[in-house]
């Protein structure tokens, strides 16, 4: 079993600040592996039906007899009222430190009465990090890159085709129909192969929607039905001026990029291909380290752009471009900055090994690891 001490120390930090920690992820991405490797836990699985009955007829007798002091409910979104029985644990039980796994964001669906506002930790389990390569596949960035980041397909010795396609169909089955019970199943699963195809580009519905026989207003809820069980990331405008640029149109990420290749057909990687799925990893790696509310991405009037801006209240903001080579300063810095004199500027590329700053090119830092150092204050 993998070590995957970057989470485990983050559902720990979690734990100390709130009871509750809700821990979500897409099936099969190692959220009952990783909470079952947690020292010293109760784990219950909430797809058996003994266990369910237990915690539906008498939550707070289930309570009453937990001696370990740490619970694992793993699926808890398959009971009946899930936030009612973290609900009493959080109020009445403080004592208990509580790790629930579910496929989609607290309030996402109506089986979630109460979204335990000041009551829980949330932290969403993207697939195998740029920074966990070594633990799982002795570092080779192009197998993650193709294969993805769901640690079993990543560790497959070829591309793992057939499980792409048994992925999708228990997506719809399991996570949609049970949690939201949509009708259009193929309008539903041709956008999300839409928005993978597409990945990391600008959305717009009212071109889709041909494509998907749906109306643009089904394919915004379906988006955000994608969007709360993870499925795909959006990544919405950083601006301050109206008048100079884009305000209104999102990106939207497939959550893994062995997705990705399979909806583009890619069976083997060229290399023009690798700059933007890298981009994707270090999507995963900023919202490994920051609220989603504080990532964005920019563009201008000029088509000037930037694949991520961080934005956090009283904060500079930091704008981020996504290299798979170091190469000469990013010719885009220069636009952001000049609305922005007191912006970081941050190249995350595969070659740097250690982090620097280029005072010649308008000081531009350059390494993954700053993007650890953005976490403190300037």
């Amino acid at each position: 079993m993998v070590n995957r001490k970057f989470w485990l120390d983050a559902i720990e930090s979690a734990w100390k600040e709130r009871s509750i920690v809700w821990l979500t992820g897409v099936r099969r991405v190692g959220k009952t592996t990783l909470a079952r490797s947690l020292g010293d836990v109760a784990y219950y699985d909430c797809e058996l039906p003994r266990v369910r009955r237990t915690m539906e007829e008498d939550p707070e007798g289930f309570l009453d007899e937990q001696t370990c002091g740490r619970l694992i409910l793993d699926e808890i979104h398959r009971i009946g009222s899930p936030s009612e029985l973290l609900k009493i644990a959080a109020d009445h039980y403080p004592h208990l430190r509580v790790l629930a796994t579910g496929s989609s964001t607290l309030g996402a669906s109506s089986r979630f009465r109460d979204t335990l506002a000041g009551r829980k930790r949330h932290l969403h389990l993207p697939p195998v990090l740029f920074r966990e390569l070594a633990d799982f596949n002795g570092g080779n960035l192009k197998t993650r890159l193709l294969h993805g980041g769901l640690p079993e397909n990543l560790l497959a010795g070829d591309f793992p085709e057939k499980d792409f396609a048994e992925w999708l169909d228990a997506y719809w089955a399991r996570d949609i129909q049970e949690l939201f019970r949509l009708e259009k199943r193929s309008a539903f699963l041709k956008l999300l192969e839409l928005l993978l195809t597409q990945s990391g580009g600008l959305c717009e519905l009212n071109q889709l929607a041909p494509a998907c026989g749906a109306t643009r207003q089904t394919l915004s809820n379906y988006l955000g039905v994608l969007e709360a069980t993870g499925a795909v990331h959006v990544v919405r405008p950083f601006s301050s001026n109206r008048q100079r640029e884009i305000i209104a149109m999102p990106k939207v990420y497939g959550f893994d990029t062995g997705f990705v290749c399979h909806a583009r057909g890619w069976g083997a990687l060229r290399q023009e291909d690798l700059g933007g799925l890298w981009e994707h990893l270090v999507l995963d790696e900023l919202r490994a380290l920051f609220p989603v509310g504080e990532i964005y991405h920019w563009r201008d009037k000029q088509k000037h752009e930037l694949d991520f801006v961080l934005a956090r209240k009283g904060l500079p903001p930091i704008a981020i471009e996504c290299k798979w080579k170091l190469k000469a300063a990013g010719k885009n810095f220069p636009s952001f900055k000049n609305l922005y004199p007191k912006a970081r500027l941050l190249m995350i590329t595969t070659d740097a090994d250690k982090p620097r700053i280029n005072r010649q090119s308008g000081g531009i830092e350059t390494g993954l690891a700053h993007l650890e150092a953005a976490v403190l204050p300037l």
